[in-house]
């Protein structure tokens, strides 16, 4: 009897299938005046290259440059201005990859604003892994396109965030005499936060601000560099003794953090004390940054400095006249590197004069002094001395 030939079934590789996933239902569309500004820059966008390449020509794509060469500042306007300075980027053999990743962020940016949706900087570039030879290599490249794309949105008055493009940082803590009108994702319905009743706890800042609404009656905003600190006196309630706000910054502050404050600044025309290390770090890029922004990110810094903030302290005249010669650490090259540059090159600190005796001042100490510093004292010195005294003497806070 013939042996029964059998065939070995050729092996095939199927597209992954769909999970079946429940869907969570979205509050509607509500397109506002971002929103559609939004939309415009993206569909002008395209129709400019789709026009340029229906006549033949090498479209191109202007975008702001970004440095702290390109920036002016004026006290009178408050933070650092974009210049003029512009770079081109024209469609070639060497850039096509590159433009068409700008294309496909700018696209994936327009279906998000329409479905009221979002993507994380990190997921913008696992997105880009079903694009073929267009995908990015590193999270780098998608990085540096969308920080074009923003450059470019910044000149219609938008940022990321507008492109529902945001980060994944950690946004600062808040205690304190302020209740936040956040929105449910599902219904659109309003929901208030009361930042007093977290006990020991604290409210979180979103990545996304731009919709909070805020009530308070509070005197003033304290921002504050480090989370110890802000422990300290959220623990014990410092925000009610003094009727303010406390806001952790946790080192040089998030976007997210950053525009918080500025909404709430200005939206209730209360004003924003800093209190961080009195360092190089702490004085030129933490509280720099807030204040009038950076260089690099000068194309958004009208959206996300606080142009009406004032150092607090800790400051050189503080370790004088809180006795803290012994608590202090000496500066390090790269500390010493860091306030030359800016009493050389940066305009913020050439305009106040104040400022620049205060960098030189701790130049010649060679000391820095971090906020614990004042435990010299005693652990509650800050809240029972340190702080009233200081805020007694407004007059005399670093611009």
């Amino acid at each position: 009897m013939a042996k029964k030939k059998t065939t070995a079934k050729k092996a095939t590789t199927a597209a992954p299938r769909k999970a079946k996933t429940t869907t969570v239902k979205r509050a509607p569309v509500k397109l506002g005046t971002l929103d559609k500004k939004t939309l415009t820059l993206i569909e002008r966008t395209a129709e400019r290259v789709q026009s340029s390449i229906g006549k033949r020509l090498l479209p191109e794509l202007k975008f702001p440059v970004r440095s702290l060469s390109n920036v002016k500042y004026d006290k009178k306007i408050g933070y650092f201005e974009l210049g003029r300075g512009r770079k081109s980027r024209a469609l070639s053999v060497n850039t096509v990859k590159n433009f068409a990743q700008t294309l496909r962020l700018m696209s994936i940016s327009k279906d998000m604003v329409e479905n009221n949706d979002f993507a994380t900087k990190r997921e913008a570039y696992y997105v880009s892994k079903n694009w073929g030879d267009c995908k990015f290599n590193e999270q780098s490249e998608s990085d540096a396109v969308m920080d074009d794309i923003e450059a470019l949105a910044s000149l219609d008055g938008l940022s990321r965030e507008q492109l529902r493009y945001y980060p994944e940082e950690h946004g600062g803590s808040v205690a304190g005499a302020l209740t936040v009108i956040d929105r449910d994702t599902e219904t659109g319905a309003p929901i208030r936060i009361d930042c007093t009743g977290f006990g020991t706890g604290s409210y979180s800042i979103p990545h996304s601000v731009e919709h909070l609404k805020f009530e308070t009656d509070a005197k003033f905003v304290l921002v504050i560099e480090t989370g110890g600190m802000f422990q300290r006196l959220n623990n014990h309630k410092f925000w009610k003794i003094a009727n303010c706000i406390l806001i952790e910054m946790g080192g040089v502050p998030t976007r997210a953090t950053r525009r918080f404050v500025r909404l709430l600044a200005d939206s209730k025309k209360i004003p924003v004390y800093c209190f961080v290390d009195c360092d190089p770090y702490g004085i030129a890029n933490i509280y720099r940054t807030l204040k009038v922004g950076s260089g690099n990110a000068a194309h958004i810094n009208r959206f996300f400095c606080v142009p009406q903030a004032q150092y607090l302290g800790v400051t050189p005249q503080d370790i004088v006249d809180f006795k803290l010669e012994d608590a202090t650490h000496p500066l390090q090259a790269v500390d010493i590197k860091r306030a030359k540059d800016a009493l050389k090159n940066d305009p913020f600190f050439q305009s106040h004069k104040p400022w620049t005796k205060a960098l030189n001042q701790l130049l010649k100490m060679g000391q820095r002094a971090e906020q614990q510093a004042l435990a010299k004292w005693g652990l509650n010195f800050v809240i029972e001395e340190y702080l009233p005294r200081k805020l007694a003497d407004k007059k005399n806070f670093l611009p």
